[in-house]
């Protein structure tokens, strides 16, 4: 079975960072798009970046562009999301999703792109 889990969320202070993971089974992650999406409580769910392994590719929304940066331990099949200095609005459900036809070429990203996604894990910001 294809899965992915999430974790590393928490409450955190504006300003502060956390490092969500995006763990797989079933599958290697080499050969897949993996996105970090989010949904805030009443919105829709929001596309922040892509990372295409084989291509070296990634893409960040401008909303965290240079505050959250994807990286990789291949030998833990696992993806992480540093996410450096927080702001309330940043405050939402985590999710990572993969796919193997996502190319990461372009800064925008889609729920309806992904056919596997994970959890979701819970991140909030406030003082």
């Amino acid at each position: 079975q294809l899965q992915l889990a999430e974790s590393g969320g928490g409450l955190v202070q504006p300003g502060g960072s956390l490092r969500l993971s995006c763990a797989a089974s079933g599958f290697t992650l080499d050969s897949y798009a993996i996105g970090w999406f989010r949904q805030a409580p009443g919105k829709e769910r929001e596309g922040i970046s892509c990372f295409k392994i084989s291509h070296g590719r990634t893409n960040y929304a401008d909303s965290v562009k240079g505050r959250f940066t994807i990286s990789r331990d291949n030998a833990k099949n696992t993806v992480f999301l540093q996410m450096n200095n927080l702001k309330p609005e940043d405050t939402a459900v985590y999710y990572c999703a993969a796919d193997r036809k996502v190319i990461c070429n372009t800064g925008s990203f889609y729920v309806e792109d992904y056919n596997y996604w994970g959890q979701g894990t819970q991140v909030t910001v406030s003082p």
